[in-house]
């Protein structure tokens, strides 16, 4: 072990920059750093969101939702460049005040009605359009299951293995081998349970699998922290059966499109309205 000892203060002060890619946006408190309006469009569903794991979740959902001829989940898509400090607006904060994307401003009704935190917003579209949620009964309880259990788990591989393997300004080996160890049970956790069943909550497709296809579903395919062969994600070959056949679904390809700053700019569509806005040249590259 070769990382410096460490003796914390009695009280914890913010006296210097903490390093690392995401150095310039984080700070111990709450609330907006200026003034600023968020836009609205024509349709029912505002989102102010990015193309990262928890953006994708939501819109692979309204795109699924759209997919079913669900007309009331078309909606504005608002990119939100977090590396510019945009959710920290006053317009974002009071549409989430813990000022992460995503954030959904439901306007079909008389009042708008905003919904934050990703595993929320999953929720209250299936149960406001009945789909991708069962009814009841021992299903409805191993999706919410699954459901929760992502929005705790994801938390360790995003800022707990991410942050120390990709982002961390030193790689300390105690912080990586302890995160490397609770991801590889998680993705083990999801091998054994897939070993034996289609989707998350069984033989049909659901808000459970919307949720963690994003975030394992990159993973095992090696597309996030570029640490596919360090985890040696190609062992959990039921993780990978399940990613390949969410990845085929034509909307699940529309939704990670959707606010999304990296890669190929043909992989890239900003501002989604409405399953009509795509032109010829786009549907060419879904089909690709």
């Amino acid at each position: 072990m070769t990382d410096a000892a460490y003796t914390p203060p009695k009280i914890w002060t913010w006296n210097k920059a903490s390093g690392g890619r995401f150095a310039n946006i984080n700070r111990p408190i709450a609330g907006p750093t200026h003034e600023k309006e968020l836009p609205v469009g024509r349709h029912p569903m505002q989102l102010y969101s990015l193309g990262t794991p928890n953006g994708v979740k939501v819109t692979v959902m309204l795109e699924e939702l759209l997919a079913l001829g669900h007309q009331g989940a078309e909606y504005d898509a608002w990119l939100i460049r977090i590396q510019e400090g945009q959710q920290f607006s006053s317009g974002f904060v009071a549409a989430n005040p813990n000022s992460k994307i995503p954030a959904l401003i439901d306007r079909s009704g008389p009042t708008p009605i905003r919904v934050f935190e990703s595993g929320a917003i999953l929720l209250h579209l299936a149960e406001k359009f009945d789909a991708f949620l069962p009814k009841g009964g021992a299903e409805r309880a191993e999706c919410l299951s699954w459901l929760f259990w992502q929005m705790g788990s994801a938390p360790y591989l995003g800022g707990g293995f991410g942050h120390f393997y990709a982002y961390a300004p030193l790689k300390i080996e105690y912080a990586i081998d302890r995160f490397a160890m609770e991801i590889k049970r998680q993705l083990d956790v999801l091998d054994r349970h897939l070993a034996d069943h289609a989707y998350m909550a069984g033989d049909a497709y659901s808000i459970a699998d919307i949720a963690i296809w994003p975030w394992y579903g990159a993973l095992a395919k090696g597309l996030i922290y570029e640490a596919g062969e360090f985890l040696q994600v190609n062992e959990y070959k039921h993780v990978q059966r399940w990613t390949d056949a969410i990845a085929t679904r034509p909307a699940v390809r529309r939704g990670r499109m959707v606010n999304r700053v990296t890669g190929d700019p043909a992989s890239q569509l900003h501002e989604r309205h409405e399953a009509s806005d795509f032109d010829t040249n786009t549907q060419d590259k879904l089909k690709a």
